[in-house]
């Protein structure tokens, strides 16, 4: 006679898997490949086994956190792996009412990761990416590591030395031409001298210099200590180092679009054991396009940045949608010639002025004020500006 257990019933998980598996926990059908339910997005997390066969009851836990970690763990029945069988389980979230009690045939323990991959988010879909590879958050254990959108299923890696999520990650055939002023900073060249000089010249400007900036950056950042930073157009790494060494931060993420400038901030990064294993993760990605879920960063730094984006205002929309309520935004720029700019200084503003997207500062307060910032700030230096801003 069989027994009908009814599938509303909180025991109808452990039925099922008894029922489908033999006495040695193995499928009596063919074990298909893994594949992650689109619905199922909890990260799966290891299950400690007590060595007595004990009843366990897990309260006020829904079928679907129960059923994740059942889809990747290699010890555990496969059942749920199984096409056919697997459909049962795709619940919505709606519609799955927490459980009073689950009685499984062994104790069992499970536990959050520690370290959640859900910081990345696919550049396409912005859904969180799930991560296979080594723990933890640094360079080697990053670029070791492979990334799919539980999405769109995209899937993104290292590139030895950078994570690539760019929208075009993966293309064989299309090459994207980007401004005059974006392509200059991708050059081998100029990556190379980014530090060796062509840094060093912004003085003349009115730019204090890089010490001095990023005292000043964080002053601005101290409501958003110990969350994490990411510093768009790095660059070179300039200030991403700087960041990371001040142990301010839990997380600091060097991005930019210029596979040659990561190149760069690597080699530099190497040569500095004091920062090699520290939680800084190299990304390529686009500034108006960050790969971030919405709300999860805690502040965004752009040095000397804003006047090569493409479209400023998309870019600082992006950074807006990033950051989390009352997260901060500081960038550093130059600015375009104004009645009040000095006479040494209006040849640079003509001769950059058909390359580089400089603005003025008012022009600066109603862009940032326009993509929903409050809190504006600036300081002004010759042609130097630095201004800071918090999401509401």
């Amino acid at each position: 006679m069989v027994s009908l257990v009814p599938k509303s019933s909180p025991y109808f998980v452990s039925w099922f898997l008894d029922h489908h598996t033999n006495k040695n926990n193995k499928i009596d059908h063919e074990t298909p490949s893994i594949h992650q339910p689109p619905l199922l997005r909890l990260h799966p997390a290891p299950i400690q086994q007590n060595k007595t066969r004990n009843s366990a009851t897990m309260a006020t836990t829904s079928v679907n956190h129960m059923l994740h970690p059942l889809l990747h763990h290699p010890e555990l029945p496969s059942v749920l792996k199984y096409p056919k069988l697997r459909s049962s389980f795709r619940y919505r979230h709606s519609r799955v009412r927490p459980a009073s009690a689950l009685v499984a045939t062994e104790s069992e323990t499970i536990t959050e990761p520690k370290d959640s991959a859900d910081l990345f988010a696919c550049p396409v879909c912005f859904e969180p990416l799930i991560r296979k590879g080594p723990p933890g958050f640094n360079l080697p254990a990053i670029y070791r590591s492979g990334f799919k959108c539980v999405k769109c299923n995209k899937s993104y890696s290292s590139k030895n030395m950078y994570l690539d999520l760019t929208l075009i990650a993966g293309a064989k055939e299309y090459v994207e031409a980007q401004p005059s002023r974006t392509e200059l900073f991708r050059s081998p060249l100029v990556s190379f001298l980014y530090e060796r000089g062509w840094r060093q010249n912004f003085n003349l400007t009115g730019f204090p210099g890089p010490d001095e900036e990023f005292k000043m950056a964080q002053e601005y950042f101290k409501p958003a200590e110990g969350g994490i930073l990411v510093d768009v157009s790095c660059g070179s790494g300039l200030f991403s180092r700087k960041f990371a060494k001040s142990g301010t931060y839990s997380k600091v993420i060097a991005l930019d679009f210029s596979e040659n400038m990561l190149r760069q901030t690597y080699d530099f990064i190497k040569a500095d054991d004091t920062i090699l294993s520290s939680n800084l993760a190299l990304v390529r990605a686009d500034v108006s396009r960050l790969p971030f879920p919405s709300g999860s960063i805690d502040a965004v730094h752009a040095g000397a940045a804003l006047h090569c984006w493409p479209s400023p205002s998309n870019a600082i929309a992006e950074i807006n949608r990033v950051l989390r309520s009352g997260g901060v935004f500081v960038g550093t720029t130059f600015l375009r010639l104004t009645s009040s700019t000095p006479a040494i200084l209006r040849p640079f503003d003509r001769g950059t002025a058909g390359t580089y997207n400089n603005l003025t500062e008012e022009e600066i307060e109603d862009l940032v004020k326009s993509c929903g910032f409050t809190n504006y700030t600036s300081k002004v230096q010759q042609a130097f500006i630095m201004f800071s801003a918090q999401k509401p």
